[in-house]
């Protein structure tokens, strides 16, 4: 017992001292006279894997956690064995309305867990999915509820923040967010169509259309943004970049993810032969098609149309030397034949949608080519396997320095080509703190 006692002391002292914290920046915070209709997180790019996280603001007093961006994901994961504190987590029971809301297409599954009530394990409450978008492990996880803080915008800048105070999200067991993600990451962000991910909780509880938009920086040194809610969205200098989007019909999959019709690919205006039966997405099997993701770092292709692209895009780079491939990608070049400094010379790909050859999603040369290793320049596309789920997965290199407003409204997909040079993915100015939260701070009973 006596061993017990200083860690709960240094527990309660470390859990008040952030509380006092936090409620002391909070409340220099100007306050929203009215519901805002835009919201706006900061993103950054993960070097070592690829992938891009979501800097977002939970629990009460609020905590800043870095997530992962996952476009297609269902809900906000978190993983929440490690140390949570807050004063307003709620675990809903099984069997109640907010479990049906979180389960739409699924049976409610109550949560068994031993009869000490703790974070993340409760007695009878609701259990769900929880899935690692990256090594696709899975394990059964917790609903819950907790307070979620964000911030307005107020043009090309960050506006006062607003809080939804009963934010649904699902607590995972830690092991399943352990591999394949950012270090420190805290979990999941899930944008995709379900009744519970953020857009949609965050479109509910202040009341603007289910629309959000993602702009994905290219690397690690300047944020990019995710915006929640109507445009007009607003980078330096006051530049409003959905005013010129093109749009395309956006299809849901079976879970919720998001897809695109492409009818054909062009290179330097020139159609890809290829197997266009692969192209249109098959809702009853829920396979084929175009999918978007943030979690895929560089598009794959089906085996036939990876062979049909990169040969057909070799074949307009005449006399440039190949060089031995650098894993995951199928085709590399001499990067030191490249004549000039940049890769803008080189061709564009331009996927053709929806019978219409006017509309087009042009995927530009800084978003095709990578660099591996020193003077090694590859294609940006990953051979897939002959049977993928998606014959396209759009993957977030072919994303970055693109606005997608995804309209969940209308069921439409908004895109800006190649933002460069006017204006660019990291021009919204989020100043110091979008917040005025603390940041993630640890306590530990060492010494």
């Amino acid at each position: 017992m006596a061993s017990f006692l200083p860690s709960l002391v240094l527990f309660f002292s470390c859990f008040s001292l952030l509380a006092f914290i936090s409620a002391a920046t909070l409340k220099t915070q100007p306050q929203i006279p009215i519901r805002p209709n835009k919201l706006v997180l900061r993103v950054q790019k993960d070097d070592a894997t690829n992938l891009h996280v979501a800097q977002i603001y939970k629990r009460n007093p609020p905590v800043q956690f870095p997530f992962v961006i996952d476009l297609n994901g269902r809900f906000l994961t978190e993983n929440c064995e490690n140390k949570y504190l807050s004063l307003g987590y709620n675990a809903p029971f099984c069997h109640s309305t907010l479990c049906a809301r979180a389960n739409p297409n699924s049976p409610m599954t109550c949560r068994t867990c031993s009869s000490r009530t703790q974070i993340g394990c409760h007695p009878n409450a609701c259990g769900l999915m929880t899935t690692n978008p990256v090594t696709r492990q899975s394990a059964l996880g917790e609903l819950a509820q907790d307070v979620l803080t964000i911030s307005s915008t107020q043009g090309s800048g960050p506006g006062p923040i607003v809080q939804i105070p009963q934010f649904l999200f699902a607590c995972a067991p830690s092991n399943i967010l352990q591999n394949g993600l950012p270090k420190n990451v805290q979990g999941i962000a899930g944008l995709g169509h379900s009744p519970i991910s953020l857009p949609y909780q965050l479109a509910s509880h202040f009341g603007f259309p289910p629309k959000f938009a993602v702009c994905l920086p290219p690397s690690s040194d300047r944020s990019g943004v995710v915006f929640f809610g109507e445009g007009p969205y607003f980078m330096k200098p006051n530049i409003d970049v959905s005013q010129k989007l093109t749009y395309t019909p956006l299809i849901i999959g079976r879970q919720g993810e998001y897809y695109i019709n492409v009818q054909s690919i062009k290179i330097n205006n020139k159609i890809v032969p290829l197997n266009t039966s692969l192209l249109p997405y098959t809702p009853e099997q829920g396979v084929g098609g175009t999918m978007i993701s943030t979690t895929t770092p560089y598009t794959i292709l089906q085996t036939s149309i990876f062979r049909a692209v990169t040969q057909f895009y070799i074949n307009q780079l005449q006399g440039l030397p190949q060089v031995k491939p650098v894993a995951p990608f199928g085709v590399c070049f001499d990067a030191k034949r490249f004549t000039g400094s940049s890769t803008a010379a080189f061709p564009s790909i331009d996927l053709v949608l929806d019978n219409n050859q006017n509309i087009i999603w042009r995927i530009s040369a800084p978003n095709i080519f990578v660099q591996p290793r020193p003077f090694i320049g590859c294609l940006g596309f990953v051979d897939g396997g002959l049977k993928p789920q998606a014959s396209i997965v759009i993957g977030a290199m072919q994303l970055e320095e693109n606005l997608l407003q995804f309209d969940l409204t209308n069921s439409r997909l908004g895109f800006s080509n190649y933002l460069l040079p006017r204006t660019s993915c990291t021009n919204f100015n989020f100043g110091k703190s979008s917040t005025g939260a603390e940041e993630s701070t640890e306590c530990t009973d060492e010494p």
